[in-house]
């Protein structure tokens, strides 16, 4: 039996619909979610499956509502603060047990403690722990860093921002003005790269590197 492109139009509205509730992060989730709630309706009404075509229109509008406040509240300053992980904090030890799917894809969470870094602080965001850094001396003026992990809700380079170039001063009033890292990661290395880590190479081993000035 053939399929005419009406059906195929349902079908691709189901997929981008589905694919939508995989997404972590709720804007992501809100924009793919519009687009195939929007193909939905535009199926529905073609069809006359008036219901259908009035259900996604409604679920589109929704999205576009959330989208707005989303992007409304984002555009108002927001707070950011680094504080100071405690040596042995209960709190930190719970931090990576509840993220350590996400964690493992950049370092082994049972090896990280933070008695033995140099540098150890979260990131808070509006008052919410949204993020850890960790880092350890490499020589004197060098920072190597071992962790720099954002929880998936935080994830629009906002706190990288602020950590790499509002609080540069942190590093600096520590005797730091490099930072590298020797990840191998393809997410992080972009992730790097827009933070403004060059990529370089010693003895044959690649590094990513920032140089920090006041």
């Amino acid at each position: 039996m053939e399929i005419n492109w009406l059906e195929w139009l349902g079908y691709l509205a189901s997929l981008i619909v589905l694919v939508s509730l995989l997404m972590s992060s709720i804007i992501k989730l809100r924009w793919i979610n519009l687009v195939g709630s929007s193909l939905f309706s535009l199926y529905g009404f073609l069809i006359g499956a008036l219901p259908v075509g009035f259900m996604n229109l409604g679920i589109a509008i929704i999205n576009i509502y959330y989208l707005v406040k989303i992007y409304s509240a984002s555009a108002k300053k927001e707070y950011f603060k680094i504080l100071s992980i405690e040596k042995d904090s209960e709190y930190f030890n719970h931090f990576l047990h509840f993220y350590k799917e996400g964690i493992k894809k950049f370092a082994d969470p049972s090896k990280l403690e933070t008695n033995t870094y140099e540098v150890s602080f979260y990131i808070l965001r509006n008052m919410v722990p949204a993020g850890v850094f960790l880092g350890s001396k490499h020589d004197k003026n060098t920072l190597e860093v071992e962790l720099d992990f954002v929880i998936p809700e935080y994830r629009d380079f906002k706190i990288g921002s602020f950590v790499y170039e509002d609080s540069k001063d942190h590093f600096l009033n520590k005797g730091y003005n490099r930072l590298i890292s020797y990840t191998t990661v393809d997410e992080h290395v972009g992730y790097l790269r827009k933070m403004g880590f060059e990529e370089k190479q010693e003895n044959g081993k690649k590094y990513f590197e920032k140089l920090l000035t006041r």
